[in-house]
């Protein structure tokens, strides 16, 4: 299984300006490639192969006006190719309906948010004894390890996001058997906004709502970003600290999404979860609020970490009534608004709670070995009737309703 490691970068003075220059040249031969192949199908003339970009972008090193693409490494240039081929080879494939549809490759810009260069084995890039990376044409760039590669990788990716920071991403093979030793717990999960998820075991994990907590700072930053005249240098200062606000949220969540993944994984051999339409939920007007959650990326650290540890993960149609359901007796007891968080049995008699409920069906429907018990509050109290409770006329008393002999 391949898995993505990426770790934070702290490049100096002269290291940037030269991953600055190895961005712009990477961009421009993406640019010039699209543009040749962008006039040849305007022009009605075959599509132009990388190999007939590679001898132009060979060409052009030689050319005055794109002399300064010989001081970047070669390999991020062709690399760079490469990334054009998978973008077109994107677009056919949704064209051919093998993937979700999207549109054909655009023009990169130096404005854009996230600037990225990937250096294969080629271009001979290492890790130093002492822990700085090793990029050719640039230095040694300290990096923050927070953990140990499980293989050795083939290629680096450096990536400068919109707030200013640099990343190495690392793409490696993981260990040949990570299975963790079996548990016998079995959890249906149940997403929500007031708690992030209810476990049909009855846990109840609230929401931390990061966005939320970090409105107040955002406004304040993004109010003084429009003060600031176009084109200025305080203006590119304020963009950054946006970005900054923004990316700590992100980092918060994404963090909080691990934890609890891996928590879940560890504890139970498997989870059931239930299939979001969060794109349509998120034009609704709880939108903020489930941007907020992120629940597809949780399910997405959910579903790769069973894989890999050798858990057992399953999805259920979001059509299956899990609130409209009884966990206790099965009956469909109908729609329910969200403002009913706790609901009586017609059948039963039994209340319970809509959520934990919920996460029991979802369990169920899965086919996994769950409880219902705790999916209830507090069992209906039944009055007894007259000829079960007290004394009877004739003298023979009772023990709850049963005649004594």
């Amino acid at each position: 299984m391949q898995l993505r490691y990426s770790f934070r970068m702290y490049p100096n003075g002269p290291q940037r300006l030269a991953l600055a220059r190895a961005f712009g040249c990477s961009r421009v031969v993406y640019n010039d490639a699209l543009r040749a192949r962008e006039t040849a199908r305007t022009a009605g003339l075959p599509f132009v192969t990388s190999a007939e970009l590679s001898k132009q972008v060979t060409a052009a090193k030689k050319t005055e006006e794109r002399a300064w693409l010989g001081e970047v490494s070669a390999v991020v240039l062709q690399q760079s190719l490469r990334d054009l081929d998978t973008a077109y080879r994107n677009f056919f494939d949704s064209l051919k309906s093998k993937r979700p549809r999207m549109g054909a490759p655009r023009f990169k810009s130096r404005k854009d948010i996230r600037q990225a260069v990937r250096f294969t084995a080629n271009a001979r890039w290492k890790i130093t004894t002492g822990g700085d990376l090793s990029l050719p044409k640039i230095g040694d760039v300290r990096v923050k390890w927070s953990r140990t590669l499980p293989s050795t990788p083939s290629t680096v990716t450096v990536v400068k996001d919109a707030a200013g920071r640099y990343f190495c991403s690392f793409v490696v093979e993981t260990g040949q058997d990570e299975t963790l030793p079996k548990a016998t717990p079995e959890v249906g999960i149940d997403l929500g906004l007031t708690h992030f998820a209810i476990l049909s075991d009855g846990t109840k994990i609230d929401s931390p709502r990061f966005l939320r907590r970090a409105e107040k700072k955002l406004k304040r930053e993004q109010r003084r970003l429009s003060r600031k005249a176009k084109g200025s240098n305080n203006r590119t200062k304020a963009r950054i600290k946006v970005a900054r606000a923004h990316a700590q949220v992100a980092d918060a969540r994404r963090e909080f999404h691990h934890q609890l993944s891996t928590k879940l994984i560890r504890e139970n051999q498997a989870v059931a979860v239930e299939d979001l339409a969060v794109k349509g939920l998120a034009r609704t007007r709880m939108a903020k609020s489930i941007h907020d959650a992120g629940w597809s990326s949780f399910l997405t650290m959910l579903e790769y970490k069973a894989v890999r540890y050798g858990r057992g993960f399953h999805r259920i149609g979001r059509f299956e009534p899990t609130s409209q359901v009884c966990s206790q007796c099965g009956i469909k007891d109908g729609p329910k608004p969200l403002n009913i968080r706790v609901w009586e049995c017609r059948a039963c008699g039994a209340v319970l709670d809509r959520d934990i409920n919920a996460a029991v069906n979802v369990a169920k429907a899965a086919g996994l070995a769950v409880s219902a018990c705790r999916a209830r509050v507090r069992p209906e109290l039944v009055p007894a009737q007259r000829e079960e409770a007290g004394t009877h006329r004739d003298g023979q008393s009772t023990v709850v309703g049963i005649p004594s002999l």
